[in-house]
């Protein structure tokens, strides 16, 4: 069972790519800034190799799909948004990536963490981008043992003053076996407006918001709930 939202203060969400997040957890972030959580991101990647236009210049392409997560996170309630600017498509889970994430980490002091999986999800592939295993690896790697440990990354410490931090629970996004569940009904209209700020990347799709209610209804369905209703489902892992 997940700590209770009542437990939670602060969650960071580490994720590759702009829009990963509100495709995987967008309705869930909503409910947690509408408690009072003060939710931060971080992104990983400029994204540069997303977009559908082939005559928008790769170059122009970071800094308009940071402006569409700045207006997504706005969507949901979420204003603190880090982005580590790797290059799109090539980020691997080196000790670089996770003395940053271990940074923010140490910044942040989350509660609770939001990630990718670190593990190839067969059954879903699109999940499994490799951009999305190697953020998720850094990821986790970074909660465990990196941040709470004093004499990982020391300048951290000795140079930044930024003291260890434990995390206590990871949630890990589009995981192959999910145990837990957010039926997310009430704020899937916020979590399709933080999509539909994704516009270089969404727009093309008239039928987006019926294929993630889709998914979302075979997540609730999966899980029980009456028919209609809307989930998003993680694998939580205890970090304590």
């Amino acid at each position: 069972m997940p700590i209770d939202d009542s437990e939670i203060q602060r969650v960071l969400v580490v994720t590759a790519h702009p829009d990963d997040l509100d495709f995987g957890a967008g309705g869930t972030i909503a409910q947690w800034t509408a408690k009072g959580i003060k939710v931060s991101y971080c992104i990983c990647t400029n994204g540069d190799q997303g977009g559908e236009d082939p005559d928008v210049p790769r170059e122009e392409m970071p800094k308009i799909r940071q402006k569409e997560q700045r207006d997504a996170g706005l969507a949901l309630g979420v204003t603190d948004i880090t982005f580590l600017n790797y290059r799109d498509g090539w980020l691997e889970p080196t000790i670089e990536l996770r003395k940053k994430i271990v940074r923010e980490i140490r910044k942040v002091k989350p509660d609770r963490m939001v990630i990718q999986s670190p593990e190839r999800n067969w059954d879903r592939l699109p999940a499994s981008h490799p951009d999305h295993m190697a953020a998720g690896e850094a990821a986790i790697q970074a909660v465990y043992p990196d941040a709470r440990n004093l004499f990982a990354f020391e300048d951290l410490y000795k140079e930044e003053g930024l003291e260890p931090w434990k995390v206590q629970e990871v949630w890990v996004m589009s995981h192959n076996s999910p145990n837990h569940f957010v039926d997310v009904t009430d704020t899937f209209d916020k979590k399709i407006a933080a999509l539909h700020a994704h516009v270089s990347q969404t727009a093309h799709n008239t039928e987006m918001a019926n294929m993630v209610r889709a998914w979302g209804e075979r997540n609730a369905q999966a899980n029980g709930l009456a028919e209609g209703r809307i989930a998003e489902v993680f694998r939580i892992v205890d970090t304590k």
